[in-house]
Order: structure tokens, then sequence, then C-alpha cells
């Protein structure tokens, strides 16, 4: 029995953008940023077209994904950490002691506890599959994204139908 699989990683394919995380139980990072690079992978049967999966929409969706995160400050909803408020035209971002304010239009918000490469790698997946879905195509048997955020850093999150 043979498998199939496809992987698009292409130039555009990265955002660059700021993040701080928390680490070691209660400590917060400096903000910094990267020029983060997409890989993304998917494995199934071959189609009526002899397709895994077509690596135009599948760079399409890719393509709007990053696009999201390009040029934003990343800003996790869910740490028990760090705290986010509503501040007018602003996010106010609490660790302690330290606050920032970050101009809203400048942020991305993701449902996750900690802007990590890893997190971050977990949400893109699940964008994806959404974005697969709402194109009504069919999701492949697996989907892996990977997230270099920086030469020889890299994380990966990958979601296998059940």
């Amino acid at each position: 029995m043979s498998t199939y699989g496809v992987r698009v990683t292409k130039d555009y394919l990265l955002f660059s953008a700021g993040h701080f995380i928390t680490y070691n139980g209660d400590e917060c990072e400096r903000i910094h940023g990267h020029n983060w690079h997409v890989a993304v992978e998917v494995q199934g049967d071959l189609d009526q077209n002899h397709y895994v999966f077509d690596f135009i929409a599948l760079l399409e969706l890719s393509k709007s994904i990053v696009a999201e995160l390009d040029h934003r400050m990343l800003l996790p909803d869910g740490s028990g950490l760090i705290k986010l408020r509503d501040d007018g035209p602003n996010w106010r971002v609490e660790h302690g002691k330290k606050f920032w304010s970050f101009p809203k239009e400048d942020c991305i918000v993701l449902p996750i506890p900690n802007t990590t490469t890893e997190l971050i790698a977990t949400w893109f997946n699940d964008r994806l599959r959404a974005a697969i879905t709402a194109r009504g195509l069919v999701l492949p048997r697996v989907l892996r994204v990977e997230i270099l955020e920086n030469l020889g850093q890299m994380a990966w999150s990958t979601w296998e139908a059940s």
C-alpha cells in the first residue's frame, strides 16, 4: 500500500511579527520579533485526479492565514499570567508590575494561553482546517503545520482525522 503527501513552503509563506512569552512558571521575556516561515504538509488518499491535495488551493489558503499574522503584535488570550485589557483603541497588556499598550489595529489576539511557536502552529493548523472546510474541500487524513521562528528553531502541530 502506498502513502501520499504534499508539502508547500514558499518565500511568501512568511510573516514578520512581534511577541513575548512567559516561561519558567511566571517569568516574562522581552518583546521581540521573528520572521516566521511556514510549511504545510498534508497526507491522504489520491482523489479522482490523482491528487492528495491541490497545491494551488493549499498555497492560497495558507497565504491568507499568513497575511492575518504579518506585521502584527501577537497577543495571547487565555493566559493566566498575561492580562489583556480593553483600553479604547489600544490593548493594555499586563504581566506582574509591567504593562504595555499596543494599538488594536497592530495586534492579533490569538485564542491561546502563550504565544509559543508550538501554539501558533496549532492555531494555524486549526485555521487552515476551517478554511479548507469553508471552501468545500475534503480534509486530508493528516495536516501538519511547521513554523520556523528562526534558523534552527522550529515547532509543528499535526492533526490527524479520527
